[in-house]
């Protein structure tokens, strides 16, 4: 961004400021751009709207307010409208779609939001509104029994994935996001699809790619927790992850005996499984090409040394801790 004053390339300044949302106050890392000849400070428009999601964000997880991608999510699940969700709930015509694109809802909404997940739950508000055709509470009801039903049929799948991701709600670990695990299954298809790397640089990539995502949005791709072990940060329970996944071949993995007496994991295609970028956004696309780009001839030894001069790393490793996506405003790439 260039100074309005002198027409020269500002400097991008980081200072820690507390600023207020509905009375109450939080503490953010605030970017600007600082014009050195007059000691102005700026927004752009990308830096305001992460400075705005730092602050919301605090605000959103102290009193368990519902993020957009969860209330988008509620809504596609009846395969609703935005305004029949914010007729049925009792909202103003445009509110739900207001809220899906990140305005803060108040606390009786966001209950209510809450409470609408849960199809046996929505049933009840279904009732409770009088506004609705007989004919479409009836096409409602028929989805939301099989909503039901199919929740019998695929418990086993939700609890393994629930042991995998955990049932988290967005934080400060998790980067904002609800976990997702078949959006951080697809970053791993994508990763191995490009570059086809061992086991350690890509639990590497995985990391660049939601903490980068952060950095720039302050929310992260696919809500996945990290820990910082020994050889870098890997996401937590990798393991069985990538087990998981190459028994449904969704990924290969192929061993090799390495010369120090331990084995090698390579991760390769599936031939029946390619990358579904439609669970993406151009944006969180963007990063994971950029992660390629930047690591495609960078060695599994060398991302190695490069995570571990991380203040992410460093910070939390002797403890073996999750890691907070806030280090993402130190990231040396």
């Amino acid at each position: 961004m260039k100074s309005p004053f002198t027409g020269k390339n500002m400097k991008i300044v980081k200072e820690f400021r507390t600023l207020n949302f509905r009375k109450d106050s939080f503490k953010i890392l605030s970017h600007l751009y600082k014009c050195e000849d007059t000691g102005q400070k700026f927004e752009d428009d990308a830096f305001a709207q992460l400075n705005y999601n730092q602050l919301v964000n605090q605000y959103r997880v102290k009193y368990a307010i519902p993020f957009p991608d969860q209330i988008i999510a509620i809504r596609k699940k009846y395969n609703l409208s935005a305004t029949k969700m914010s007729e049925i709930l009792g909202f103003g015509a445009n509110s739900y779609r207001q809220y899906e694109s990140g305005e803060v809802p108040n606390l009786s909404n966001a209950k209510l939001i809450q409470l609408a997940e849960n199809p046996r739950e929505f049933k009840k508000l279904i009732v409770l509104c009088g506004t609705l055709k007989q004919k479409f509470i009836d096409k409602l009801n028929n989805k939301i029994n099989t909503l039901i039903e199919e929740e019998k049929v695929y418990k086993t799948e939700k609890q393994i994935e629930d042991y995998f991701f955990g049932t988290s709600l967005p934080n400060s670990i998790t980067g904002f996001k609800t976990p997702d695990f078949k959006k951080f299954s697809e970053m791993i298809i994508y990763f191995t699809e490009t570059l086809q790397p061992w086991k350690t640089k890509l639990n590497k990539l995985l990391f660049y790619a939601d903490f980068t995502m952060f950095k720039q949005s302050g929310f992260s791709i696919s809500g996945t927790k990290y820990k910082a072990l020994p050889m870098g940060p890997v996401p937590d329970k990798f393991n069985s992850i990538f087990e998981y996944l190459a028994n449904k071949d969704e990924i290969d993995i192929y061993y090799t005996n390495l010369a120090n007496g331990g084995t090698g994991e390579q991760f390769r295609p599936n031939k029946n499984r390619k990358f579904n970028a439609d669970l993406f956004s151009k944006e969180e696309l963007g990063v994971m090409k950029n992660i390629v780009e930047r690591f495609k001839n960078v060695s599994t030894n060398e991302i190695i040394e490069i995570s571990h001069k991380e203040k992410a790393w460093i910070e939390n490793q002797a403890e073996r801790k999750f890691i907070d996506y806030n280090y993402s405003f130190d990231l040396n790439i």
